[in-house]
């Protein structure tokens, strides 16, 4: 039975020389002159490097274009999978104390060094920290943002190695000889956007090119305009779905889960969805799935805590359902998006009324926002329903339910209750109208009574006035 295999372009295209590496001369000068010290039997005084950056400038593909060009082995180690104290210790610890049979030297790489937790990876850096001084191997760390507070003890004892960004027209260069390589129709214009929008990450911007050839045969601007915009979401997802489907070894299926931005949670339903539009035979089918099941109880294990399960969800999710094909070829079918992300997209919007009634009854009825959810929403639902309309109408219009409120609470009976309110809002002008005339007048009374007590208080003046007088003049 015959398989179908696809190298993804990323792996494809990858250096295979330290020429090829783009833009990063000081770099490579700087490890070159680091790595000889070691093969010439002069060991550094510092013994590791800490490669940083920005993802997708090349300093994994360095390093690993400096092993096949110096024929040294490689140990890849990945911080994600090895995270604790006793994790280092097994395999960084034991390898950088071990010469290897038939390589010049081993080279220890470890990537991803700033994803360390202080408090969930334990001893992990200070683990590092007593290896280096020590080993008789080359280590090589690589970080994003080496400047977190955690690491640095560890800047302490390494030499910092700065890679740069790479500029627009470098990566538009290596995107334009790709589409050469694989005789595409590529448009200048494409290229610059994908190159624009991957912000010198030129790994994503090889795999932004792949998503678009693949899906459309061509690279036109029209086309990448429209699709990579969503790039931080469906293309990374479809760039994982497609390097585990299309994997030929299980650390290329692995590395697709582990580098993708998702959550595992969402990586696990967009597998769900998608794996029965890949694997036609039933067998390759439940290997798959099952593998997804192990993966989805492996991942609850370790956010209760168990950290060290979570490399068995990565293994789980990439290799595992890679090589649960073994029967049957990939169907074309195109992938899907999950329905249960679908639904709870659809949802968003209800999820947000029923907060948000729920913090506003929380406040007026000095109650929890979860009593409010699971007790009380339910009864205020069927009085309003199917309650009396004018008493519906009045208790929507004392607590303040805007329109999505009524249209949440209320259903089909929305309409009715609405103009219910603007009723009784008609009737409360009124009202108040009347209230007001009421006191206009009331207003005027009073004012009237004080004038006629006043002109009844000045002619009493007067004529005690008049009285005085003529009792003087007597």
């Amino acid at each position: 039975m015959s398989f179908e295999i696809k190298m993804p372009w990323i792996i494809k295209y990858r250096p295979k020389k330290v020429d090829d590496i783009v833009n990063q001369e000081e770099a490579k000068s700087q490890i070159l002159t680091w790595l000889h010290s070691w093969l010439e039997g002069r060991r550094p005084e510092k013994k590791a490097l800490l490669l940083y950056g920005p993802p997708g400038v090349g300093k994994t593909s360095l390093v690993e274009a400096i092993v096949r060009e110096y024929d040294l082995e490689l140990l890849e180690l990945n911080a994600s999978d090895y995270r604790r104290k006793e994790d280092i210790r097994k395999r960084v610890a034991i390898a950088s104390q071990k010469r290897p049979l038939f390589k010049k030297m081993t080279l220890i790489l470890m990537d991803e060094v700033d994803g360390l937790s202080p408090r969930g990876d334990i001893g992990g850096i200070d683990e590092l920290i007593k290896i280096i001084p020590n080993t008789i191997n080359p280590i090589i760390l690589t970080a994003n943002d080496p400047w977190k507070d955690q690491l640095r003890p560890l800047r302490e004892i390494v030499s910092m190695v700065e890679f740069k960004n790479l500029t627009l027209n470098q990566v538009i260069s290596v995107l334009q000889n790709i589409c050469n390589k694989e005789k595409l129709e590529c448009e200048r214009e494409a290229l610059k956007y994908i190159a624009e929008k991957s912000m010198g990450d030129l790994r994503g911007a090889i795999n932004d090119l792949e998503s678009v050839a693949e899906g459309y045969g061509k690279v036109t601007y029209n086309i990448v305009s429209l699709v990579i915009k969503g790039r931080d979401k469906s293309i990374d997802l479809w760039r994982t779905l497609n390097g585990v489907f299309y994997a030929k070894e299980a650390w290329q299926a692995k590395r697709a889960v582990t580098n993708s931005e998702e959550d595992y949670e969402t990586l696990i339903a967009w597998f769900n969805d998608n794996v029965p539009l890949k694997y036609g035979d039933y067998e390759d089918l439940f290997r798959a799935l099952d593998s997804l099941s192990r993966a989805s109880l492996f991942l609850r294990r370790a956010k209760s805590g168990n950290w060290d399960m979570l490399s068995y969800v990565f293994d789980l999710i990439g290799p595992g359902i890679t090589f649960s094909r073994k029967n049957g070829e990939l169907l074309k079918n195109r992938f899907s998006y999950p329905e249960r992300i679908k639904v709870m997209a659809q949802l968003k919007g209800l999820r947000e009324s029923r907060d948000r009634i729920a913090t506003l009854l929380a406040k007026r009825l000095h109650t929890s926002q979860r009593f409010v959810k699971s007790d009380l929403m339910q009864y205020i639902i069927v009085m309003l329903r199917y309650g009396n309309i004018e008493k519906a109408a009045m208790l929507s219009r004392a607590y303040g339910f805007n329109e999505d409120d009524l249209k949440y609470l209320t259903g089909n009976r929305f309409k009715d209750i609405e103009k219910e309110i603007e009723i009784l809002k008609e009737g409360r002008s009124g009202e108040e109208k009347e209230i007001s005339k009421m006191k206009s007048g009331e207003e005027k009374e009073k004012k009237q009574v004080s004038l006629d007590t006043f002109g009844v208080k000045s002619e009493n003046k007067e004529i005690s006035k008049k009285k005085y007088r003529k009792s003087k003049s007597k």
